[in-house]
């Protein structure tokens, strides 16, 4: 008889791989890529970097940020994600998750959004410390 481990957390989540980052990687304008893959967290992540990048209205990130936030959540559950958990940044498909979760934390504290920002940057570092680390830290 196997006896459950009631104390271990939940398993860790990987994203499956995401047609957008082909498209990405190939250098293809974010702006377009979220046309072609509006559920993609890559295509939100890569606009919003590009918007903050290129000097965008803080806002204008945390808008796009959002988005890619709330559509990896949508694909988190999806794929098993219980609301908590690791999610790896070593696997790369879920760096879109992570990368639209850090930006969100970063212009969250940009427009005054603190209780956001501590929120977003706790939830990023309990999901995956080297994300965090790489993306915050």
């Amino acid at each position: 008889m196997t006896h459950q481990d009631l104390m271990a957390g939940p398993p860790p989540t990987h994203l499956p791989a995401d047609p957008a980052t082909d498209e990405l990687s190939a250098g293809t304008e974010p702006a377009e890529v979220v046309r072609r893959h509006p559920a993609s967290p890559a295509a939100w992540a890569a606009l919003a970097t590009a918007a903050k990048e290129s000097g965008a209205e803080d806002v204008t990130v945390y808008a796009y940020a959002r988005v890619g936030y709330h559509r990896s959540l949508d694909m988190l559950r999806r794929n098993g994600w219980k609301g908590h958990g690791p999610v790896p940044w070593e696997h790369e498909p879920n760096r879109g998750f992570l990368t639209s979760l850090a930006l969100l934390a970063e212009q969250a504290k940009a427009i005054g959004e603190t209780d956001e920002w501590e929120r977003c940057s706790e939830f990023l570092r309990d999901s995956s410390p080297t994300a965090y680390d790489t993306l915050l830290g």
